[in-house]
């Protein structure tokens, strides 16, 4: 199956320059049936990640703009009538990637209209719930909590996302690369797809099969005890992180090509997994510090297994 990830990832590499990590951590998201947080200042090519990736993988793809008047049935759709009775007008959230661009903009009860979606692939409208297509991911863009007009997601909804990745600007020859490339003909219009949505449930189900030895699974354990223990966070990792962070690390092996697991696996996604997850105290704030920072020294603390 690693021709599969090495088939979307040169096909995404052809319109997304200088974010291969980004795309990485994005396709083992939708290999372990999770969602994706990407954070980063506008323009550094949070949508056109997504929606490049959604095209590699043949999905069916929606692109929201959430807006401060944005209602929740603008999301999971409305009854409406037609012909004298009513009848069920499905919302955006109905296809298989579901970009939800500038998420906290738009206020915590729109925001909170994905939850359900999110967790239980379904929404429930007048009373009835109505299945997801499979697969299915929420990709959410935010800009930093420090611009104009933004809202905090709620730490439910955090813990909700399997990762946040944050992006930055691209070095100075492929940020050059890009500027030629999307003022010429734009890559994003010949992107064809490598994969379908029934290849992208079989891997997340060769992903779920990778072997984990059990001192694998308690070093996991060990790494969220640290965090809990760190006196310079309020909360720190729960056991639904735990888990979130064994899935990704799997499908980490699966995309490097093995059916078992290794520390490095759990040590490469941890950041990503973990960070947005903690809760940090005022006194490591003003320190300075960010969660990634405190997840980076939970490794440090915790012993790999040999």
């Amino acid at each position: 199956m690693i021709e599969a990830f090495e088939r979307v990832r040169a096909q995404v590499g052809r319109t997304v320059v200088g974010q291969e990590r980004t795309v990485d951590l994005a396709l083992v998201a939708a290999c372990t049936g999770g969602h994706v947080l990407l954070e980063g200042p506008p323009g550094v090519a949070k949508t056109l990640a997504v929606n490049a990736l959604s095209k590699a993988l043949g999905l069916g793809f929606r692109r929201m703009q959430f807006t401060p008047d944005m209602l929740p049935s603008d999301v999971t759709g409305t009854m409406t009538l037609r012909g004298g009775e009513l009848a069920f007008r499905p919302g955006p959230v109905f296809t298989n990637v579901l970009l939800a661009d500038e998420i906290n903009r738009t206020p915590p009860k729109t925001q909170a209209a994905l939850l359900e979606a999110m967790q239980e692939r379904q929404v429930t409208v007048d009373g009835e719930s109505r299945p997801l297509p499979a697969p299915f991911l929420v990709a959410a863009t935010q800009n930093p909590i420090e611009y104009e007009g933004t809202y905090p997601l709620p730490e439910a909804q955090l813990d909700r996302f399997t990762m946040l990745v944050t992006l930055g600007y691209p070095p100075l020859a492929e940020e050059a690369k890009m500027l030629d490339e999307q003022t010429n003909v734009p890559p994003l219009d010949a992107l064809s797809p490598v994969a379908g949505a029934a290849e992208v449930l079989a891997l997340a189900a060769q992903a779920r099969s990778v072997y984990v030895e059990d001192s694998l699974g308690k070093y996991v354990v060990a790494l969220l005890r640290q965090t809990r223990a760190d006196e310079r966070l309020y909360l720190g990792a729960s056991p639904r992180s735990g888990i979130a962070l064994l899935r990704v690390a799997k499908a980490r092996a699966l995309a490097d090509g093995r059916d078992y697991l290794v520390p490095d696996d759990v040590k490469a996604v941890a950041a990503p997994v973990l960070a947005h997850r903690l809760i940090l105290a005022p006194e490591a704030r003003s320190a300075g510090l960010d969660g990634a920072a405190l997840v980076a020294e939970a490794l440090d603390r915790t012993p790999v297994p040999v």
